[in-house]
């Protein structure tokens, strides 16, 4: 994917200048409708796929062990006080080697006592659906359905072109993704070194 002009500093992307790179390809966004384009984001929608840590299979989580799910695919789903779920955007994107961004939850799901997060920035050269950690701060259930707008991506150029982007192991992802952090590579390097010695 080619990348956007060099500039000289860090930049948020403005709304006029989002419309001309996803009208250019530059940035991908899609499905998305005209009414998302913010004027420093573009809101994300829910999807249906959902992932609800599965508490019968284990008896506690573990940062080198496979953590269980119990996958959801339904239109609404309710989010009982104090619950934790990971749920997927309608929308894949792809950014370029030089664009970054990042997920804020909207002002007006936060005043509800929904907290969105994806854990920080999206990579550049990254693409896939993104996997929202959502939190019911509330002490009554939320109810959610597919297709509301759930939070917003903001895309920030950065100075130059990263020289490692993005490949990861959530590259490309369909669907609510679990955690992988078993994967790491720090945990990979420390197992052969092990082996070795």
């Amino acid at each position: 994917m080619k990348n956007l002009p060099p500039s000289n500093s860090f930049m948020i992307i403005s709304d006029i200048s989002l419309r001309e790179h996803l009208s250019n390809g530059t940035i991908v966004v899609e499905p998305m409708e005209d009414f998302q384009i913010q004027p420093a984001s573009i809101d994300m929608r829910l999807g249906t796929h959902f992932l609800t840590i599965d508490e019968h299979e284990m008896e506690h989580l573990s940062m080198d062990e496979p953590i269980h799910y119990r996958e959801i695919n339904k239109e609404e789903i309710t989010i009982a006080p104090k619950s934790f779920i990971l749920a997927t955007t309608m929308e894949y994107i792809k950014i370029p080697d030089n664009v970054s961004a990042f997920v804020e939850g909207r002002s007006s799901i936060g005043r509800m006592g929904l907290f969105i997060q994806n854990a920080g920035w999206v990579d550049p050269g990254f693409e896939g659906e993104i996997t929202l950690e959502i939190f019911n701060a509330n002490s009554l259930p939320i109810k959610l359905t597919a297709g509301r707008r759930i939070c917003q991506l903001v895309f920030a150029e950065m100075d130059q072109a990263t020289k490692n982007p993005y490949r990861g192991k959530y590259q490309g992802q369909r669907k609510a993704r679990g955690s992988d952090v078993r994967r790491d590579s720090e945990v990979k390097n420390h197992k052969e070194k092990q082996v070795i010695s």
